[in-house]
């Protein structure tokens, strides 16, 4: 079991910036939940001008609990009309939603002042928790069900630091979640995807793991959200563009070391998830 939580950059695009601008953290959770979620992340802001940040989702679910001062402003959130405006005094309402995984580019805007709680949960980590397939959650973003799953009038991202982790440690804690075979195979699965960069294809990753291809890509429908092509592709361009902030890079030897064909053919995924081609990114960040 691990003892903290991953340090590195995967998926922040200009991760530099993002702690220039925010104050961002990870902790682990409550040792029961560890082997269903990844870490907790909390940020902080306050800021003078609006920030944008970009983001290239992880095969994921996120629950995210967020609460903006007067002008914070996130363009992808759901429709705020759908929440009562105010607390009564002035105070704007904590909002609460579940993130499935996101295929495109992620983008938001932060200013004013306010904070975010967010749990992300390990790729096939949720379903304990839903009950459901994973699948119709991927690419939306929905309010939390009342009752089940947010309790009227509770605020997670109140207080320390310490106060907001116990409190995500509760509200987890109290959906009750169950072990199952299925789940803990599909994590361990996709776990094997993320550590090891010598996967490349469904049919050896099937093969190595003596998993039917058709069984794998039902099991990863139904508990990650993503089939198990997408998660390796993901995974793999996550690596390129944390290597693209690292340094100078051969984009061809890294093609041939990702299982890409060509150059070409990572140039084209690499702009298509990160907005910008690889070299416009590396030029950013550096």
């Amino acid at each position: 079991m691990r003892q903290r939580p991953r340090d590195d950059s995967r998926g922040i695009l200009d991760p530099a910036r993002l702690l220039r601008e925010v104050r961002f953290r990870r902790y682990l959770p409550a040792e029961p939940l560890r082997e269903w979620v990844e870490h907790y992340w909390l940020i902080d802001w306050a800021l003078g001008a609006p920030f944008q940040q970009r983001l290239v989702p992880h095969p994921a679910v996120n629950v995210v609990f967020q609460r903006n001062d007067p002008g914070a402003h996130d363009p992808s959130a759901h429709d705020p009309s759908a929440h009562d405006p105010s607390t009564g005094d002035g105070r704007v309402p904590e909002i609460g939603e579940v993130a499935g995984v996101g295929r495109d580019l992620f983008r938001i805007t932060l200013t004013g002042t306010g904070r975010v709680c967010g749990v992300q949960f390990r790729p096939g980590g949720f379903h304990p928790f839903w009950r459901r397939s994973i699948a119709e959650l991927t690419g939306r973003r929905l309010p939390l069900p009342t009752g089940r799953l947010a309790r009227p009038g509770f605020e997670v991202c109140a207080g320390t630091d310490d106060e907001r982790r116990r409190a995500l440690d509760a509200t987890l804690t109290a959906w009750a979640p169950e072990p199952d075979p299925a789940t803990e195979e599909a994590i361990r699965l996709a776990e094997a995807i993320r550590t090891d960069r010598t996967v490349l294809r469904v049919n050896e990753f099937a093969g190595r793991y003596d998993v039917p291809v058709r069984r794998l890509q039902r099991l990863f429908l139904d508990h990650v959200g993503v089939g198990p092509k997408w998660v390796i592709r993901r995974y793999r361009l996550q690596e390129a563009v944390e290597q693209a902030a690292g340094g100078p890079l051969n984009w061809a030897d890294l093609a041939a070391d990702l299982g890409y064909s060509d150059q070409a053919h990572l140039v084209r995924d690499f702009t298509a998830v990160a907005g910008v081609s690889p070299a416009a990114y590396a030029r950013s960040v550096h």
